[in-house]
């Protein structure tokens, strides 16, 4: 548009160039579905490395051939891959229900593990009191442990301050575990006042106190009795009038005497007496004020010996013949015993506040109808999950081949990898596909890939022999397994050494990780696959273990297809992703000569980057691809329809599979 020029001078205008850059998709974005103990169900979720795959989804796993490969996608130069976790049968977050401070019959809070499975049955949750408004809000702790013994060790942490049960509130208990919490989530049943009971012992009320009262009971002795584990004493010590003045103070001399307890009945001299149980020498006490009721709460540490859901209770004669009402240390008097920590998980409710809960249950490894998820609906659920991912690039099911030893396996497998293989050529994607644990010879491998003939396609790969790595869960013994997360590895390291148009094979296409091969191929055995489409995977002296065949699943000698090749295939899929991408900008304007010729502008400079990085054959760009669009492509008709017709050749660089070496004698001067 030109500019508006209403004054004598000189006026500056910004004019378009024209020009859109077209950027390269991803091209080794890998996928995994397949059975994970935790973690997020049918749900693409990208991890960038075993770190973030042990925090998410919970490592490697014997059920999971996945976890596995993944490992192995790692260890071989991959660096992103999107997981996505499925199971059949009965899967369940662990849950544990906690009641009122004033009402402990009344829930008041609902905890649950943040994803399904039997993991949320290690988790602990304590509850404190010690804010600045102890009537309505409270502290939480979330404790995760390695398993569910006494003295397991604890693999993770999260503590939330100045929490609310009221919705008005800014610190309102559901909202703020959904956005800081990664481990649990929280519900609150109705409009509870109040807040959740707290764990540990809490006595009568003790707001009325004088000074003259704090004088009167120094001294005496408590009698602390742990469950399963008998009495303890706690000496209370004597203190000069005048020196204690206040709840906090008393607090702190009964958690020194708790602390320093020893056993009610001395052993006869000259045994020592027994030490202090670990959980009396981490108690504390403190004082919690609701309004003009104060109580001494009492919680003991953690001894590793024992369960969470161990009590404790506190009780004593009059101290200095005063009778007292001081809940923990007069005798005859209310105390609201609870645990140590909330247990989630179905148990037994021992205490005031804890009410109930559920146990988290894993499911069992998925079968077809899980892997494959629902086709006809939108529940995008399985390897259709990825629907809603931007994008990925190869698509690894190492399931599908385990499944195949199961009971009506064969079916199932097949009915994996066809929707599989399908749903990857909508979605510009390459499959690599895994073979079971039993085809482990020549003549196997040949029946197996004539027997499934359906799975042969452009946009899919398989590899031979299957891999043996060391099991890390299994003191390191080798364990089969298939080998497209270590291909799949191999391939997003070659992308970015070389290039997604070098084929991922050679000596340099070393496999890492490895303890050796279920079979070793000689070259006559090799032969014999390759021309089938058989990937093979060899062991070459000096070299070690590396992928030795590039071909696709169409690449049968005897089909003769053009995409025979993974790097031609791949590189095509890369080109078709990202034109698709960078000319959304040509939707909707006009259509003719200008933009056609913006068009050749945009998607040739872009062609040419990709020939100025090797990607195509050709000694200059005219030999190596061409754009058209114009008048030819786009007739008169097109344009009546909007259409637009963009019409791109490349020449691929195909790799050197065979190499003939021809030496002859020179006869010399006869």
């Amino acid at each position: 548009m030109s500019v508006a020029v209403t004054y004598p001078g000189v006026y500056i205008q910004e004019v378009p160039s024209g020009v859109r850059t077209i950027t390269s998709v991803g091209t080794s974005i890998t996928a995994f579905v397949d059975f994970f103990r935790e973690g997020p169900m049918n749900q693409a979720t990208e991890v960038f490395g075993m770190s973030d795959f042990q925090r998410l989804f919970g490592g490697l796993d014997t059920r999971s051939e996945a976890s596995y490969a993944l490992q192995q996608f790692f260890l071989n130069g991959g660096s992103s891959a999107l997981v996505v976790r499925c199971a059949s049968g009965s899967v369940a977050s662990a849950r544990v229900e906690i009641g009122l401070t004033a009402t402990p019959n009344t829930v008041g809070l609902v905890l649950t593990a943040r994803s399904p499975g039997a993991w949320g049955n290690h988790l602990r949750a304590t509850i404190d009191h010690a804010t600045a408004d102890p009537g309505t809000q409270f502290n939480l702790t979330i404790t995760r442990y390695a398993s569910a013994d006494a003295n397991a060790a604890v693999v993770g942490q999260e503590t939330f301050l100045n929490l609310t049960l009221n919705s008005a509130g800014p610190r309102y208990a559901p909202d703020v575990l959904a956005g800081d919490s990664q481990l649990v989530t929280a519900t609150v049943p109705g409009t509870p006042a109040g807040t959740p009971g707290a764990n540990g012992l809490s006595g009568d009320n003790v707001a009325a106190l004088t000074t003259a009262v704090f004088n009167g009971m120094s001294g005496g002795d408590l009698t602390i009795a742990l469950a399963g584990s008998g009495a303890f004493v706690a000496a209370l010590p004597t203190w000069a009038p005048g020196t204690v003045t206040s709840l906090t103070q008393l607090a702190s001399r009964l958690e020194t005497a708790i602390r320093t307890a020893t056993a009610a009945t001395p052993p006869p001299a000259p045994e020592p007496p027994p030490p202090t149980p670990p959980c009396l020498t981490g108690a504390t006490v403190r004082v919690v004020t609701d309004g003009a009721t104060s109580r001494l709460v009492v919680r003991a540490g953690r001894d590793p010996a024992r369960a969470s859901t161990d009590t404790f209770t506190i009780t004593a004669g009059p101290v200095n013949s005063v009778a007292l009402p001081l809940g923990l240390l007069t005798a005859g008097t209310v105390q609201l015993n609870n645990v140590q920590q909330y247990p989630f998980g179905a148990v037994a409710a021992p205490a005031v506040a804890l009410r109930a809960g559920a146990n988290g249950d894993d499911g069992s490894p998925p079968d077809a109808d899980a892997l494959v998820g629902a086709v006809a609906d939108a529940s995008n659920e399985g390897i259709y999950a990825l629907r809603l991912a931007d994008l990925f690039n190869l698509l690894c099911i190492p399931r599908a081949a385990a499944i195949q030893a199961e009971p009506g396996g064969e079916t199932q497998m097949v009915q994996i990898v066809s929707q599989a293989i399908a749903f990857c050529e909508r979605s510009r994607a390459f499959f690599l596909l895994d073979i079971p644990a039993s085809i482990n010879s020549l003549t196997e491998m040949k029946d197996w890939i004539d027997t499934h003939a359906s799975f042969r396609s452009r946009n899919a790969a398989v590899f031979f022999p299957r891999l043996q790595m060391p099991d890390p869960l299994n003191g390191f013994r080798l364990r089969s397994v298939g080998p497209s997360g270590t291909l799949a590895g191999v391939f997003s390291r070659t992308d970015t050494e070389r290039g997604v148009w070098k084929a991922p094979a050679g000596i340099e296409a070393v496999l890492r990780g490895l303890g050796g091969m279920d079979m070793k191929l000689t070259d006559a055995e090799n032969g014999v696959l390759n021309p089938l489409g058989v990937n093979c995977l060899r062991v070459f002296p000096i070299y070690g273990s590396v992928s030795w065949g590039a071909r696709t699943l169409d690449g049968a000698d005897q089909a003769g297809s053009e995409w025979k090749y993974t790097p031609i295939r791949r590189l095509a899929l890369m080109l078709e992703e990202s034109l698709f991408r960078g000319t959304k900008w040509v939707v909707f304007e006009p259509n003719d000569e200008p933009l056609w010729a913006r068009i050749r502008l945009n998607v040739g400079a872009y062609m040419m980057g990709l020939f100025r990085q090797g990607a195509f054959q050709g000694a200059n760009p005219r030999d190596a691809f061409y754009v058209k669009c114009d008048a030819e492509t786009t007739t008169q008709a097109d344009r009546n329809l909007g259409i637009v017709n963009i019409q791109v050749g490349f020449a691929p660089l195909k790799p050197a599979e065979f190499v003939v070496i021809k030496i002859q004698q020179i006869a010399g001067d006869l």
